[in-house]
């Protein structure tokens, strides 16, 4: 499964046009009776002054932290959070805000409702920020291929689009150096291009671009990207390379101390010690994530999933057969979960 990070995303501040617009009316109003003296200051000039830093200035925008806002667990909560912020946002704010709503019906699947509010937003996508452009082009792209599943699949046509959108979006996040943005971009793109190959190449040109950053949040990406080459370096047989950057992202989600993403980590590594015959180091790691897992209530089908492969591997049909079973009833009470 591939892993969108959260992304912390700066704003721009809202002009004060009121207090500009009163400037502009007593200069009107002065300017055909007045005579400026060399080196003098104009009286009314000196009163439109006192009168404007007098008046009561508009709040300006809140910044908004979108990390803050998004629960990854639940696209409907996130939802009513960012709905809850436009009532303090500027216009660029709003379009940005509004992309992200878009992103909540992605990521349920409600991707006609997704195309329309993106759609709704498309007249004004030449007046905003270079991040809100970026963020339009991501979102629409999301809409035609992503992680979550598509019914009846991604046909040609999708993939099109999905390739125009993402592309769309690295140039303009790569021309005004919103690196996080940037990379996200190149990392759809595995959506796009789906053979391990590509998906490997798209990857590592992500991950160069965020090791090169001088920007913290796409820096934060490593993890992620490295777990998805590890993926595609797996998927091409190239086990021992795939273990090298399993265990740099183990150490990374480690650092960051996120436990359940130190738990999926640890099950990548697990599965490539199996695929490297080490069933014995395999079984170990497994057995700890799965105890783990149970003593907070939670399940992880992969981990199940590998036990079974481990067990009936080392040719004990028994066990394997007690976590196949384990697994199919938890795929029947998810049917809609992530493999």
């Amino acid at each position: 499964m591939r892993v969108f990070p959260k992304i912390f995303m700066p704003v721009t501040m809202k002009q004060i046009e009121p207090t500009q617009s009163l400037l502009r009316i007593h200069r009107l109003r002065w300017s055909h009776t007045s005579i400026r003296s060399r080196g003098q200051i104009p009286l009314y000039a000196a009163l439109t002054f006192l009168i404007a830093i007098s008046l009561p200035r508009p709040l300006l925008a809140a910044p908004l932290d979108i990390n803050q806002l998004w629960n990854w667990d639940s696209p409907a909560q996130s939802e009513e959070h960012f709905r809850a912020a436009l009532a303090g946002a500027d216009a660029d704010q709003t379009f940005i805000l509004q992309t992200q709503i878009a992103r909540t019906y992605g990521l349920r699947g409600q991707f006609a409702q997704a195309r329309q509010i993106l759609d709704s937003l498309k007249p004004g996508l030449a007046r905003v920020s270079p991040e809100a452009q970026a963020r339009y082009h991501l979102e629409r792209g999301r809409t035609f291929a992503s992680a979550v599943s598509v019914p009846g699949g991604v046909t040609p046509d999708m993939l099109h689009e999905a390739r125009d959108e993402y592309s769309a979006a690295f140039r303009v996040a790569n021309q005004h150096h919103l690196d996080a943005l940037a990379v996200d971009a190149l990392h759809m793109m595995a959506f796009v291009d789906t053979t391990p190959t590509d998906q490997l190449r798209w990857d590592e040109r992500a991950l160069t671009l965020a090791l090169q950053s001088s920007d913290s949040t796409a820096q934060h990406w490593e993890a992620s990207l490295r777990n998805n080459i590890g993926n595609a370096l797996n998927d091409l047989g190239r086990y021992a390379e795939a273990l090298e950057q399993f265990r740099i992202a183990l150490a990374l989600r480690e650092r960051e101390g996120d436990a359940e993403a130190t738990r999926q980590a640890w099950c990548s590594v697990g599965w490539t010690l199996r695929l490297l015959g080490r069933n014995t180091e395999a079984l170990a790691i497994q057995q700890q994530l799965l105890a783990e897992y149970d003593a907070i209530g939670a399940t992880n089908p992969d981990v199940l999933d590998e036990l079974k492969e481990i067990y009936r591997a080392t040719g004990d049909e028994r066990n394997a057969a007690v976590y196949a079973s384990r697994l199919q009833v938890y795929q029947a009470a998810h049917p809609d979960a992530s493999q």
